[in-house]
């Protein structure tokens, strides 16, 4: 019977596309997850991923046995859970992009309180992770689910525009920041990669690409509650109305009246109601980076 630690390192590889993301999520070394991917398929006799500079793509094998291994990894998270709960403070889990999540810790006290009976733990992923199979207990999504025992609730209106550094020397001829092909997973990532500009700079996760803009490698794509929160950026150009979207809150249907998680599902409704003009791109009066467009 194969380790299930190899299997969970491959889980995560597989979900992340690459083994840099993995590391984060494992606390393995890039290095050491590589060479236990050879290991593993190895001992499997089989090719799991297409190795590549943009990361680690599944094979038609490697597709198989991540569609085994899910559901053991959703049972460990159970029992993590269960084991959490037999302590008293259950954990609620929360998926979201990059983005979202950065702006949910920037206001993570109305989020969670030291006396609440529970925590919060951020799986933070443009992946989708499976709530139907519990992999988190929370989603914060784009679109509401299609398939699923799955309930979801609207919440805020995002809207996306160009920006760059506010103090870039050559603004004329800047050229653009993107995230690569294989790792653009966000409709926002894919709309650059479609227009006919120089990149000259390419990350391979959101965060990064919002680090090289304010670095003056070039003009970034993100959402509003990003880039105008941020004073060392500016718009570099009009909002990007195609990439207009509505944001949605999703749980497994059984679990959303749970205590814990109907709590933080009000506060989470509650947070992105209040900073409804931010998200919006409205950039309200008294906005850090607010100013007339570029």
């Amino acid at each position: 019977m194969q380790n299930w630690d190899d299997l969970r390192l491959f889980f995560h590889i597989a979900e992340t596309g690459g083994l840099s993301a993995a590391a984060r999520e494992t606390g393995a070394s890039p290095a050491t997850l590589g060479r236990r991917m050879l290991a593993l398929e190895e001992a499997l006799g089989l090719q799991l991923f297409v190795r590549s500079r943009h990361g680690y793509e599944l094979t038609p094998e490697g597709q198989g046995l991540l569609a085994r291994v899910k559901p053991m990894a959703a049972a460990a998270r159970s029992l993590d859970q269960w084991l959490d709960a037999a302590g008293n403070r259950p954990a609620v889990r929360i998926s979201a992009g990059t983005a979202t999540a950065a702006f949910m810790a920037d206001h993570f006290t109305e989020l969670w309180r030291p006396e609440d009976p529970f925590r919060i733990t951020f799986c933070t992923t443009e992946a989708r992770l499976d709530i139907a199979h519990r992999e988190v207990e929370i989603g914060i999504r784009n679109s509401p689910p299609t398939s699923g025992n799955l309930a979801s609730k609207p919440l805020q209106t995002l809207r996306f525009a160009p920006f760059r550094a506010r103090h870039m020397a050559d603004q004329e001829g800047a050229g653009w920041v993107a995230v690569d092909e294989a790792h653009a997973m966000h409709p926002a990532a894919r709309w650059v990669l479609r227009q006919p500009v120089e990149v000259t700079a390419w990350a391979s996760s959101v965060a990064t690409m919002h680090d090289l803009v304010r670095g003056c490698a070039g003009i970034g794509v993100m959402p509003c509650f990003v880039g105008d929160a941020d004073p060392r950026l500016t718009r570099a150009g009009a909002l990007i109305d195609e990439l207009t979207e509505r944001q949605h809150l999703v749980t497994h249907n059984d679990d959303r009246h749970r205590p814990e998680i109907r709590e933080v599902c009000r506060r989470i409704s509650a947070l992105f109601a209040r900073h409804a003009p931010l998200l919006a791109g409205e950039r309200p009066i008294g906005l850090a980076g607010a100013g007339p467009e570029a």
